[in-house]
């Protein structure tokens, strides 16, 4: 990596404007995830640490989409819809890890429970929680490698 390229990538880190679509797009994605989270743990009884994972592929999918369309539109090599996409899964593949891992430990290991309307909602905290801390990695890592927005 060479001096000039560096705050390249810094300075198309920092677009307000990326980044405010991309908090807007990852609401979008959290709205898809705890749709699916409470659905699949409610309605077909899985366990949370099963239906958060089945979750979060439901919002990089929804994410990916958007983030495609607006986002990052015009971004990257026209043409290579499916190599983004698998590159977008490889990247999101650490900020998923360490949604996933605080979501698991905040759910698993803290005892604390949260009741509304006679159930524990606490895991719905918990994956608003890991997605807040992971957002900011995965902005990173796609405007990065996903998109290259620093080669634009």
């Amino acid at each position: 990596m060479s001096d000039r390229e560096l705050p390249r990538q810094l300075d198309s880190l920092l677009s307000g404007v990326r980044f405010g679509q991309f908090v807007s797009v990852g609401v979008v994605g959290l709205i898809a995830d705890t749709v699916t989270l409470v659905a699949l743990k409610e309605l077909v009884g899985l366990e949370p640490w099963l239906a958060g994972l089945l979750s979060i592929e439901v919002a990089i999918l929804v994410m990916f989409a958007v983030n495609e369309r607006w986002t990052f539109a015009g971004v990257g090599e026209p043409g290579k819809l499916l190599r983004r996409l698998v590159k977008s899964h490889a990247v999101r593949s650490v900020g998923s890890s360490m949604q996933y891992g605080i979501f698991y430990g905040l759910v698993s290991f803290t005892g604390i429970s949260v009741v509304l309307f006679g159930s524990d909602v606490w895991y719905l905290f918990s994956k608003w929680i890991a997605v807040g801390v992971a957002m900011f990695v995965n902005y990173a890592f796609e405007s990065l490698f996903t998109w290259r927005v620093h080669a634009e």
